[in-house]
């Protein structure tokens, strides 16, 4: 519903004929629907639409009309403007609705290969506002577009994959149902969905599974193996059915990544075992089965401690395992506070007490409100007058709540020349500063790495929010020399974010590893911008996993007086 919405957005847009307001709206109400915590068909059915946040009456009877009919008049009649290929153009990075328009109405291009061949032709920079960089720019952009196709966001995977193991054990007879592969490894990005069960019937869990309600084409129908693509996102979901004595050895084989597979199995043969998706065995005339149940049970036959699914990777977490040195990983439930999130003063949607109420019921001890600084025009970041005013009502409220405690932050843009959007009296009124990049990303890497060790100079920035200031899919990270910023948030006692927001990712695993090993401490945040999306959160926990951290290194583990006390 989320995307019907941001599509009906676009289209407007490129209309340029319509109220400009009224695109704002849609996305609004679509940023709302797609971090609902609640399933919107049951909203509909209770009469509750009107309580998202930015749905008036005009969508929620689009809603409502969709989820009745399966189809909108209203989005039909927009489609039939533009050429369906228009949708692929504005994805591009740094191509919006607008200047697909432009494309479609000065160039007649009408999808990704009359865009390509325009601009290996130098046709694009006949149009104004268009030079021979902005055509190198979306011929790479066609290239990121492409790379990813076929890749889904573990935000939009993993709710799915759960999706499918509830639907299994309520609707088949199953002793165990797990997603397993990159999925639960929890990979930024994934390509398909594993599935695996153990039963008795396997026809009854096959037809539970290829008569799902969400499913949309039945690629294989079989005891053991079947997969299926589901509507509307076109990911593929595979099951495998075990035999319940073998699910151990099934789980371990389909959740590894290949190359922990084969350092495992490698393992095993080196002490006189081998492993595979079927069980641990003692070679010799007859194999001798040694443990297959379960995983821990097969690590432990191999002299093993127990390495969880985020580290199978074969980044030494065998070697680690073999000398004792595996760390105890942080986990969802050391969590005891979010310190990015953003309300409706700035891009987010909700309320401060919305806000407030939301971290609350996930049993936080504290919330951080990071707001936008003014320079962030698109965000309508606060003004310093404006801030004063936000900052005494987060102080008010806090005052007043006996339990949840709100921080008063900001979230900073760090300018071209590595100096803070506000002035340092007024970020010492804070009680922690976040800084971030959010315009100029083409800087070469000694002016962006420049940059960024010059802000992180300034003794008021605490935190450094989404580092490389990726979006996977839409725009690359921008060129940093890590190592020398990790150095540098040592020496000054700058915390990396691990932005759990799904397109972003960043730091990823790979990189909170090694600003571990620069003794630079992490923070895991959600940069919130709707109430539900606080459950991001364990996504970032999820790539702090991943990178090897315990609860030690991850700093909003602390108390609210600790965590106070780290920052001042």
């Amino acid at each position: 519903m989320a995307a019907i919405l941001y599509e009906i957005a676009d289209l407007l847009e490129m209309s340029d004929d319509e109220d400009r307001f009224r695109p704002i709206s849609y996305r609004r109400a679509a940023r709302s629907i797609e971090a609902l915590a609640e399933d919107i068909e049951d909203l509909a059915r209770q009469g509750r639409l009107r309580q998202i946040v930015g749905v008036g009456e005009a969508i929620s009877e689009k809603i409502r009309t969709y989820l009745r009919e399966g189809k909108l008049d209203y989005l039909e009649e927009l489609r039939k403007r533009f050429p369906p290929g228009l949708a692929d153009i504005k994805r591009i990075p740094g191509v919006g609705p607008k200047t697909a328009r432009q494309l479609f109405l000065e160039l007649k291009i009408t999808n990704l290969e009359d865009l390509r061949k325009a601009a290996e032709e130098g046709r694009l920079r006949r149009l104004k506002g268009f030079k021979q960089k902005t055509e190198e720019n979306i011929l790479h952009g066609i290239q990121l577009l492409q790379s990813g196709a076929g890749k889904f966001l573990l935000g939009i995977v993993l709710p799915i994959a759960e999706k499918v193991v509830v639907h299994l054990r309520a609707n088949a007879p199953v002793s165990e149902a797990s997603y397993a592969g990159s999925v639960r490894r929890m990979k930024e990005e994934v390509r398909d969905i594993d599935v695996l069960v153990t039963t008795t019937d396997p026809p009854a869990v096959t037809k539970a599974f290829t008569s799902m309600p969400s499913v949309k084409e039945v690629v294989a129908s079989g005891d053991t193996k079947s997969a299926v693509i589901l509507s509307p996102e076109g990911i593929q979901v595979d099951l495998r059915v075990l035999e319940p004595a073998r699910w151990g050895s099934g789980l371990l084989y389909f959740t590894g990544s290949k190359d922990h597979n084969i350092k495992l199995r490698t393992y095993a043969q080196k002490i006189g075992l081998k492993l595979n998706e079927y069980g641990l065995f003692r070679e010799g005339e007859e194999e001798e089965l040694v443990a297959a149940a379960t995983e821990a049970e097969i690590y432990r036959a191999l002299g093993l401690p127990y390495i969880e699914p985020e580290l199978r990777e074969d980044s030494g977490e065998i070697e680690a395992a073999v000398n004792g040195e595996l760390p105890s990983l942080v986990t969802l439930a050391d969590i005891r506070g979010d310190l990015h999130a953003h309300t409706n003063l700035t891009d987010g949607v909700n309320t401060l007490e919305e806000m407030a109420a939301a971290a609350r019921a996930k049993g936080y001890e504290y919330l951080g409100i990071s707001d936008h600084s003014p320079s962030l025009r698109v965000t309508g970041g606060l003004s310093e007058e404006h801030l004063k005013i936000h900052v005494a009502h987060i102080r008010e409220y806090s005052r007043r709540s006996p339990d949840l405690k709100l921080l008063a932050g900001t979230e900073c843009d760090i300018l071209a020349d590595g100096s803070l959007d506000y002035p340092d009296r007024i970020l010492k009124e804070l009680d922690y500063v976040i800084a971030s990049i959010h315009s100029n990303f083409k800087m070469s890497e000694k002016e962006m790495t420049d940059r960024v060790v010059r802000a992180m100079g300034n003794e008021h920035m605490d935190i450094l929010a989404h580092p490389t200031a990726r979006k996977i899919g839409q725009r690359e990270p921008i060129r940093l020399d890590m190592d020398r910023v990790m150095r540098v948030a040592a020496d000054t006692g700058t915390v990396l974010e691990i932005n759990a927001y799904p397109d972003r990712s960043d730091l990823n695993g790979a990189y909170a590893r090694l600003a571990k090993g620069h003794g630079v401490r992490l923070i895991v945040n959600t940069d919130s911008h709707t109430t539900g999306q606080l459950d991001f959160m364990r996504f970032g926990v999820g790539l702090a996993r991943r990178g090897w951290l315990g609860k030690g290194d991850v700093v909003n583990t602390k108390s609210h007086e600790e965590i106070l006390t780290f920052f001042r």
